[in-house]
């Protein structure tokens, strides 16, 4: 058995993880940044609901992100956005990050991943 831990992967608690060589962070890291910010009123990660509708990132570690409500008068607006933001400010390699809300497609439960529907049992 070999325990020797593969070029370019770090070991962490969860396991081995992909090192970032080019220094931009990796489409996952951000998705997993975005996905430890809740919607205070919903007890599901924003990323499982399906608010996230893109995530692009530049050569300069800028990151763009789409990301909508479930509804336009969604009472988080203001803060959720900027939640966001901070969570993907956090990873490594990102330079810059700007979040806009956008309104189409309109966002509908159909947009949720399988687990999200288990968890607000909306099957």
């Amino acid at each position: 058995m070999n325990d020797v831990t593969p070029p370019n992967t770090v070991w962490t608690p969860d396991g081995e993880t992909p090192v970032e060589t080019s220094g931009l962070p990796s489409e996952d890291r951000l998705i997993e940044a975005i996905a430890t910010v809740y919607d205070p009123e919903i007890p599901v990660n924003i990323y499982e609901l399906g608010l996230i509708y893109a995530v692009e990132i530049n050569d300069d570690g800028g990151v763009k992100v789409e990301m909508t409500l479930t509804a336009p008068a969604c009472p988080s607006a203001q803060e959720l956005p900027e939640m966001v933001q901070n969570a993907v400010l956090m990873v490594p390699g990102v330079t810059s990050c700007h979040v806009e809300t956008v309104w189409e497609p309109p966002w509908d439960p159909s947009r949720m991943t399988e687990e999200a529907r288990l968890q607000l049992n909306m099957f």
